[in-house]
């Protein structure tokens, strides 16, 4: 089932000539996992932006064609309704953080604070995820004496809290070092068994093939890939594209070209090893 959908939709922000969106036909079903690769500038920022009604409620600009979720057209929906619908995790863990809550778990109730929900109902809530997301002992600690990693976890948590049915994530790793990668790694890995709708943006392609159902590719504000995350990542095209191509799958191009080609390109270390053990007799 179609949760989202987006028919020719094409958009220029305010004062720009060239539209950031071009001419874009595609949907989102209910419950799946998408991947969002491309090169930078490509558009994936702005696709974002407007999944979450950023676009055209807060940027304006001029919005061409028709982008519905759950059937109601974006231009239409009301923006409380649409951010508790929509949870929206940044690229950058230092302006998700509000700054004006003292502690952890006073930042991460204060979206269900202004949802006016009981207390208890907070508190328990607020609990819940926090134990999810393994930040239970950064819960009396300032957000802003945080490292980074450690704000990305609280980020998430501030929107899992939200219940939300749909996840955007835009480049969550981006501003972090390999420990806070690490960290996001993990929720991740969390979030894939929750049964929401979620879309990742990110440069990282082993993350995006160890969880993702499809995967789109974005040049120049168009979607010029979109398929099951397999298919994708294993296209030798892919750079010509301004994608990366996770480093198993050119060991699998290399090994075709060199005679000796796998039964498939893996996409994953985990795939790639079983393969050469399958070609060289050992399963």
């Amino acid at each position: 089932m179609s949760l989202i959908e987006l028919e020719n939709v094409t958009y220029h922000y305010p004062f720009c000539k060239e539209p950031a969106l071009r001419q874009i036909s595609c949907t989102f079903e209910k419950g799946k996992f998408y991947g969002i690769i491309g090169e930078n500038g490509g558009g994936k920022t702005s696709l974002c932006n407007l999944l979450r009604g950023l676009i055209p409620h807060f940027y304006r600009g001029t919005l061409e064609g028709r982008v519905t979720i759950d059937g109601t057209d974006v231009r239409d929906w009301n923006t409380g309704r649409l951010s508790a619908r929509i949870g929206y995790v940044f690229q950058n863990p230092f302006t998700q953080i509000s700054g004006i809550k003292p502690t952890v778990f006073e930042e991460v109730a204060m979206g269900l604070e202004n949802l006016g929900l009981p207390k208890k109902e907070i508190v328990d809530e607020v609990l819940r995820v926090c134990k999810l997301l393994d930040i239970e002992n950064l819960m009396e600690k300032s957000p802003n004496a945080l490292s980074g990693g450690q704000r990305q976890r609280v980020a998430f948590a501030s929107i899992l809290a939200m219940d939300a049915d749909i996840l955007v994530i835009d480049e969550p790793t981006s501003q972090l070092d390999p420990q806070g990668t690490q960290d996001v790694f993990e929720i991740i890995h969390t979030l894939r068994g929750t049964g929401k709708t979620i879309l990742l943006v990110e440069h990282k392609v082993d993350l995006i093939a160890e969880y993702c159902d499809e995967v789109l590719v974005m040049q120049g504000g168009q979607i010029v890939r979109k398929g099951p995350t397999a298919q994708v990542l294993a296209d030798p095209e892919l750079a010509e594209l301004g994608a990366l191509q996770p480093q198993v799958a050119m060991f699998g191009h290399a090994m075709a070209a060199a005679g000796k080609p796998l039964e498939e390109i893996p996409i994953t270390l985990e795939q790639a090893l079983r393969l050469v053990r399958r070609r060289r007799g050992e399963i």
